[in-house]
Formats: structure tokens, C-alpha cells, sequence
């Protein structure tokens, strides 16, 4: 059930601009075992499946039923929601880089860490249309699709929607789900399956081998995409006007921050009260 409802706020965080699902699985402490799970699926079937089902099940759940919620507020009040989640992106930082030196930290790995970022930020950021936009993809080029949008989900602080505005192929992914267009959906998903296999079992062998590493690199990408946070999706920034706007930007950065801050440090809360309960009793 804790999986579940911890699945219901990834699936959240999935469709919540410059917030990756993947990293809220690495502040829940369960990114680890959910790409081990995934790249060793037929190796322990039934073990394997059991993790995964309530942790995808409430995934799917918290796509669905907060999908329209937040199109609703991006299409009404985008400034105000992005710099929300702008507050709950800089609020997973701490706990991001709490996960990054858990296993041990040395100087070197903040080197990674920028190196990732400027990386990031040259790719993402400053090429976001690299490609020419692709209107009518053939069987490869849809099941590239699909392969980027496995890479986004599984490798941490890599957004989808810049991505595939990278490759030109932002516009083709949102009118093939919006149309259900089973051309291009039904080979997506075969890249699909195979991207997140591929990079499911790469992944869990960098963290196996290179734990330290692997997530520096990782986390540096996380901060290259934060400025897309502000950025709509026709490439404009969303900045606010005006002194009052201004004023609401900073206390809902400020309330996104602690929100984040608060449901990573959940599980600790937690066990505290749990601890305090014999002690009230006694």
C-alpha cells in the first residue's frame, strides 16, 4: 500500500513540468530497486512483479487523475503554477543529494556534477529544437519516439518534453496520444518496452559498479533542466507582471519548497511519531 500511494505521487510528478517521476523514486528510496526490478524482470518473475505492479498501478493512477487537473491549471494559471513547481523542483535538491553521497562523496564527484549540468543545460536548454519538427514519422522514427520517452522516464532529471522537442518529435508524441493514433502509438511502444528494458539493466549496473558516480552525473542533469521549469511549452518564459504577481510567484516557490521538503522527509516523520506513540502510552 506505501508503494502504491508513493506510485500515485511519482505518477504526479511525471506530468508535472521539470519534476521527473524518476527522481521522486530516488527520494523515496526506490529508484534502486525499481530499475533492478525492471532489469532483472525474468530473472525473479513473480519478486519482480509483486514490487512492481502497486508501485506502476499507482502510477498510472496519479497520470490519470491529475493529468487535467494540472492541464487546468497551466491553462488558466501558468506563471502561478510553474513557479509552484519551480519551489517543488528546488525543494528535491537536498534530498537529491542526500540519495547522491549516501554511499560515500569525494571532491572529484562535484567535477561530474558540473560537467553533467553544462552538458545538460548545452543540450536541453540551449538546443531545444536541434532537429526539425517531424510531422509524419515513419515505423523508426516512431519507435525512436518511444525509446527517448523510456530514457526520460528511467534516467532521473531527464525531461521528456525536452527531449523530444529536441528530436523534433514533441508535437508528433502529444497529437498521437491526444488522436490515438495507432500508427505511431503502436511502434512507440515496442521502443518503448525495449528502451526501458535497455536502460533499466544499464542503469542498475552503473549504480552496482559505480553508485557514486552514476548519480553525480545524474543529479547534475537534474539541474541543467531546471530553468525549462519557466518555460512554456511554445519556448516563452512564464515571468510574472507586476508587483502582487511577484509577490505570489515567491510565496508559492516558498510553499512548493516545503512541501517537498516535508513529503521526502515523510517516511521519517513517520517512524518519529511511531517511536513517540509507546512513550505517550507509558
Amino acid at each position: 500500500m506505501r508503494n502504491f500511494l508513493k506510485g500515485i505521487v511519482v505518477g504526479i510528478g511525471g506530468i508535472a513540468p521539470g519534476l521527473s517521476g524518476s527522481v521522486l523514486l530516488v527520494i523515496f528510496g526506490l529508484y534502486e530497486k525499481t530499475v533492478n526490478a525492471i532489469g532483472t524482470l525474468f530473472k525473479h518473475f513473480k519478486k519482480n512483479l509483486a514490487f512492481l505492479v502497486p508501485l506502476f498501478l499507482g502510477f498510472g493512477i496519479g497520470v490519470l487523475a491529475f493529468s487535467k487537473v494540472i492541464d487546468f491549471f497551466l491553462q488558466n494559471y501558468e506563471t502561478y503554477t510553474r513557479f509552484a513547481f519551480l519551489g517543488l523542483v528546488i525543494g528535491t535538491l537536498p534530498l537529491f543529494f542526500r540519495e547522491v553521497r549516501k554511499n560515500g562523496f569525494h571532491w572529484k564527484y562535484y567535477i561530474f556534477i558540473l560537467v553533467a549540468a553544462v552538458a545538460g543545460f548545452s543540450l536541453f536548454f540551449l538546443n531545444r529544437d536541434l532537429f526539425p519538427a517531424v510531422t509524419d514519422p515513419n515505423f523508426l522514427q516512431s519507435m525512436l519516439l518511444g525509446f527517448a520517452v523510456a530514457g526520460s522516464y528511467i534516467i532521473p532529471g531527464v525531461d521528456s518534453a525536452v527531449i523530444l522537442s529536441s528530436l523534433g518529435l514533441y508535437e508528433t508524441y502529444v497529437s498521437a496520444l491526444a488522436d490515438l493514433n495507432l500508427r505511431i502509438l503502436i511502434p512507440a511502444a515496442v521502443g518503448l518496452a525495449i528502451g526501458v528494458l535497455l536502460f533499466s539493466f544499464v542503469i542498475n549496473q552503473l549504480i552496482k559498479h559505480f553508485y557514486t558516480g552514476t548519480f553525480s552525473i545524474i543529479f547534475g542533469l537534474f539541474l541543467s533542466i531546471i530553468p525549462n521549469v519557466l518555460y512554456s511549452e511554445a519556448g516563452t518564459p512564464c515571468l510574472p507582471v507586476g508587483t502582487t504577481q511577484l509577490v505570489l510567484c515567491i510565496v508559492l516557490v516558498v510553499v512548493g519548497f516545503a512541501f517537498s521538503l516535508f513529503f521526502g522527509n515523510l517516511d521519517k516523520v513517520v517512524q518519529r511519531f511511531k517511536k513517540s506513540e509507546p512513550a505517550k502510552k507509558s
